[in-house]
This record gives structure tokens, sequence and C-alpha cells, in this order.
């Protein structure tokens, strides 16, 4: 009890250090917060386009729906099927009719003869959509084939770059946090210095002096984490009616509250990590 009077006191008789301390370590992990929230939502709108139809195939008219079934076996064999959908020339054109509601003109011109059967598919994985594309287009039951390639691989190359670059940013914070914690610490430790050797003629032992600098910097990891996911979360809270606006149709917001308050357990868990990890070295580098 005693060591954590000492550690507010110590916290309480500097307290732009102790600004100064939070506000890097809030930084970090509202960085942190932010880039969560984004690789998430990023994750959700993949699994979404995943589960949509993602590849088109519209058969020559003559094709038999024995010839159909047959290729959706070769194609489910394959294991990178996710779901099949067969839409015949009667749901074509049902598809149609509502397409196209407000023009009579139009409607009277198509009859469901005209119109091709067709297979929406969807793969397990973004990166099988080639191969079925490919295996598609060589099928001599199949006149066409409507593949999004380009934005399937600008989703995909975006969301790798992001997991790559945010983790990369996370480390570097990370470790800039570290290293000006242990400066704040060690220029604490640096003015206790006179009060720090009196202890030790009175006898006092080397943790004792140790653990409120060890538990001041638990503090601020602690007290940044808290901050940078209130704001982060706050952000999010009074921005999901018009992300959710702007991403119409995909189920990305709101976020689960579970995955929200999980995060902060997690962060909580991290600022220890990082507060116990500073100060030590602090203690190590100027408690000699």
């Amino acid at each position: 009890m005693k060591t954590f009077k000492i550690t507010w006191r110590n916290i309480r008789r500097s307290p732009y250090q102790a600004i100064a301390a939070v506000f890097v370590m809030t930084l970090t992990f509202l960085f942190i917060s932010f880039f969560t929230f984004l690789l998430y939502g990023s994750s959700k709108a993949i699994n979404y386009f995943e589960s949509r139809p993602q590849v088109t195939a519209f058969f020559k008219q003559e094709v038999k729906q024995t010839d159909i079934d047959n290729l959706k076996n070769q194609l489910n064999a394959t294991n990178k099927i996710a779901s099949i959908k067969f839409v015949s020339k009667q749901d074509a054109l049902k598809i149609y009719k509502e397409q196209n509601k407000n023009d009579p003109l139009l409607l009277e011109l198509v009859t469901a003869d005209i119109l091709p059967a067709s297979l929406e598919i969807s793969t397990v994985k973004i990166e099988n959509l080639s191969d079925i594309n490919n295996m598609l287009k060589d099928s001599p039951l199949v006149s066409e084939v409507v593949f999004q390639k380009d934005v399937v691989s600008v989703l995909t190359s975006w969301t790798n770059a992001l997991r790559s670059i945010g983790l990369g940013l996370i480390i570097i914070s990370s470790l800039v946090s570290i290293f000006i914690m242990v400066i704040i610490i060690g220029v604490k430790i640096s003015h206790k210095k006179q009060d720090i050797e009196i202890m030790r003629l009175i006898g006092a032992a080397r943790w004792y002096i140790r653990w409120p600098f060890i538990f001041e910097g638990i503090f601020y990891g602690i007290v940044g984490a808290i901050l940078g996911w209130l704001i982060s979360a706050s952000v999010l809270w009074y921005s999901t009616p018009f992300l959710s606006a702007f991403l119409k149709g995909m189920p990305i917001f709101p976020l689960p509250l579970v995955f929200v308050f999980g995060l902060l357990g997690i962060e909580i868990l991290t600022a220890i990590i990082l507060g116990v990890l500073s100060s030590f070295l602090a203690v190590l580098r100027y408690l000699k």
C-alpha cells in the first residue's frame, strides 16, 4: 500500500512529465484502436464480397439442364466454391422485369426465351476467383463470363497492404512510446537521486525503491490505453450512422460491443506490458 502512495506522490510532484507520458501512450493506443477498427471493417468487407456472387457464367441457348448440373458438380469438386446459384430463364426474366418495371416498352420486347440461364458463383477465398473464371471460360457450355477482376484484385491488395502497413506502424509507435517513457521515467529517477541515496543508506531494499517507478509506468500505460480507446470509440459511435448509410447493404456497422470492449481489455493488458517494460528499462538504466 505504501508503494502505491509513493507512486501517486511521484506522479503529483511532476504533473507535466506525467501528462507527457499519458499523452504519448494515448496517441499510441488511439492509433492502435483506429487501425483495429479499420482492419475489422475491411475484414468484414472481404467476407461480404466473398459471400456475394462474384462470377456469373451465362450459358448458351442450346445447353441442357443435365450439362449444367455436370458443370456444377465439377465446380464443387474443386473445393473452392462457397455457393452456386442457378438462375433459370424464367428467373432471369423476373429479375429483368424488376429492374425495368418503370419502362413498359422494354418489358414488351423481352421474353424468357431470349434470356440466358446462368450460374452465380462465390468462392471460399477471393484468391480462388481467377481459377474458377478460367475454368468457366474453357467450358463449351458457357457463352460469357462476368468477373469483376479489377475490383476484386484492388480490394484484396488494399486489404493486404493495410494489414502490413498498420502492423508496422503499430510496432514503430509502440517502440517510440517505450523510448519516450524510458526517458521520462529516467528523468524522474534522476531528480529523485538524492532521496534514493538516502533510502539506500537507511537499508531500503532495491526492489522497494524500484517498484514505485514500475507502477508509475503501468499507471501511464493504463490511463493512456483507456483515453485512446475512449476517443476512438466515441468517434466510431458518432460516425456509425454516416458510415452505415455510405456502406448501405454491407453489414459492417455497428461493430459488436463484445469486440469493442474486448479490444479495451486487450489494450489495457498491452498497456501494462508496455508500462512495465519501459519502466523496467529505465530502472535498469538509471538505478544501478
